[in-house]
């Protein structure tokens, strides 16, 4: 079932945030689900105070229904839920959507933490958590969603549609396809390609990738990219059984081979 929760500012300030908004634009949607409310509310609180507008679902099968009907700029998941859980949800969610998702999951519950990268997910946050964590591994998703290059120059050559023999990305559309076939990727998966795609036949670490794909306040670990390479790899082999353009450099990183 979704929350509506009141559009008033607890502190009687609705008014200046809709002045602020149409300084800025308008604030992302960030769409809550956990069976837990207090958690629901708590967090709900501290992204509103920081501007954000909230969808809140108290379980999976409600908020893939209103996921698809109100879409938000980011998801944030709880694995363990009634009715269908966290991922289930983002299994039927990636069918059809490429939708940011930052899972949260049980402390050392690391095989979660793997199964949910390679279904798709962006990112995860162990319980307990602060809410100031949570805020700005949003903030860090979001960041990656729509980059800000500095620079004119920079911007125009970030935004580039790119052709790499059969693959073409284009990062304004957020698109990518292979010898003419849509593959839908995550925001991680595509900034990932697209870093190891820019310069064909040289080496990318995984500290390089991860630099890439992930803002600097957010620490990931190696399993975490070979996690989001398998994952590319099984989208091209899904659309091309010989698909090996990415290439295993033990020890060493990923290398993008231009066929």
């Amino acid at each position: 079932m979704q929350e509506v929760r009141n559009e008033q500012d607890q502190n009687g300030q609705t008014g200046q945030r809709g002045q602020a908004e149409k300084e800025r634009g308008p604030m992302p949607t960030i769409a809550l689900v956990d069976d837990d409310r207090n958690i629901l509310t708590s967090v709900s609180i501290a992204l509103e105070s920081e501007g954000y507008h909230v969808q809140t679902y108290t379980d999976g099968a409600a908020a893939l229904a209103g996921l698809a009907a109100n879409p938000p700029d980011v998801a944030v998941f709880d694995i363990k839920m009634p009715r269908m859980d966290g991922m289930e949800l983002l299994r039927r969610l990636r069918q059809k959507s490429d939708l940011p998702v930052i899972f949260l999951t049980s402390k050392d519950d690391e095989i979660d933490e793997l199964f949910g990268l390679k279904m798709g997910a962006d990112d995860y946050i162990r319980k307990p958590f602060s809410q100031r964590l949570l805020v700005e591994r949003v903030k860090a998703v979001l960041r990656r969603v729509a980059p800000k290059a500095e620079g004119a120059a920079a911007e125009s050559v970030a935004n580039q549609v790119m052709e790499r023999g059969k693959l073409l990305l284009d990062p304004e559309r957020h698109t990518c396809t292979w010898d003419g076939k849509q593959v839908v990727l995550t925001v991680t998966e595509f900034l990932i390609l697209q870093a190891l795609a820019q310069r064909p036949g040289y080496v990318k670490s995984r500290d390089s990738l991860m630099d890439a794909a992930y803002d600097d306040q957010v620490y990931v670990d190696d399993r975490t990219i070979d996690s989001h390479i398998k994952r590319l790899r099984k989208k091209f082999k899904e659309v091309d059984d010989d698909f090996d353009a990415i290439e295993t450099l033990y020890g060493v990183g990923y290398r993008y081979r231009d066929a």
